[in-house]
């Protein structure tokens, strides 16, 4: 299955910045939010915030209102969402969108395309190794029935249970914004994917597909760790007749171990650039690791906006020091 995107489609862009409340961003969120603005401002589009909160346990209200204030900090302003918007396409919290995850996964199950599943993580992973080495592991098809997929819905049993999607032995083609042409086997490289948890939670595969498809999303611009899930995401939009959009995998953001950035990462966390450095030098330094400019220099996002360009970014990981402006 060769997937166009909507790289063509003249109608002015949506973009979405979708961060988890889990913790404070680092540098590597702000670089993923500031590229997405800019290529949606560049081109007189919509930025969208949504709060992926899924995680019950993690993500916290008081988060998601330091992140919005981080946001506004920087000057990254969005046209529609964030924790508390109700409209057009709210709720923008993912928490509270689960009557409307409920309907879409009732219509996948009509596909005749999903089979409940009781197998825990320790099984899967007592079974499976790891895919290549990645640390990926692909479902072996435990609790698939064997006579499947089947012509109608199966019956829902009792016991607790997870819901997953079948899987075709398929290439999945796209054109990634900075990597280029990507292709992905969804039976061998992705296997059969939980669409909602056995403790009632819901999938990120099936929840971003869902609230990316309704809010008009065209163009998704995230770190490349989430390349792999792309074929996933296609396919659902497939299933449910969703207009697919563009997407852009940036490289990773690394500290001198060689670690991708995560919140554990202090001294690039937003509390401590805040204290250290300006919105302009903090913008500067993004600029820099992005091509957008030649050497580290303090500039505003207004500046950004006329030299923005996809095809300045590079595809190699950036290394950061706690002195974002060495």
């Amino acid at each position: 299955m060769d997937v166009s995107t909507n790289k063509e489609n003249h109608a002015a862009p949506v973009g979405r910045f979708a961060p988890s409340p889990t913790g404070r961003m680092h540098l590597g969120n702000i670089f993923t939010a500031v590229l997405s603005w800019l290529s949606i401002r560049s081109r007189g589009g919509k930025w969208i915030l949504r709060i992926e909160d899924l995680d019950p346990q993690r993500s916290k209200y008081e988060y998601a209102r330091q992140l919005e204030d981080d946001l506004q900090w920087l000057g990254l302003t969005w046209d529609e969402g964030g924790i508390d918007d109700i409209g057009p396409h709210g709720p923008y919290r993912q928490s509270l969108r689960g009557d409307i995850y409920n309907q879409y996964l009732t219509r996948l199950k009509s596909t005749g395309l999903t089979y409940p599943c009781f197998c825990t993580r320790a099984d899967i992973m007592a079974t499976q190794a790891p895919h290549q080495s990645d640390g990926r592991v692909i479902y072996k098809g435990t609790c698939r029935p064997e006579e499947f997929p089947s012509c109608e819905p199966l019956q829902e049993p009792a016991r607790r249970h997870a819901t997953r999607l079948f899987v075709p032995n398929e290439e999945i083609e796209f054109n990634d914004g900075v990597f280029g042409k990507q292709h992905s086997n969804l039976a061998t490289d992705c296997g059969d994917f939980i669409l909602q948890r056995a403790d009632g939670a819901w999938a990120y595969q099936l929840a971003v597909v869902v609230d990316d498809g309704l809010m008009g999303v065209t163009e998704v611009v995230r770190g490349s760790d989430l390349l792999l899930s792309t074929a996933q995401q296609l396919y659902l939009y497939n299933l449910l007749e969703f207009k697919v959009p563009a997407y852009v995998h940036l490289p990773l953001i690394c500290n001198t171990e060689m670690r991708r950035l995560s919140k554990r990462d202090q001294s690039l966390s937003m509390e401590a650039l805040r204290l250290c450095y300006s919105p302009d030098e903090i913008i500067g330094h993004i600029a820099a690791l992005a091509n957008l400019i030649p050497s580290y220099s303090p500039c505003s996002l207004k500046e950004l906006i006329k030299l923005f360009s996809w095809d300045k970014i590079p595809k190699t990981m950036s290394i950061v020091h706690g002195d974002i402006s060495q």
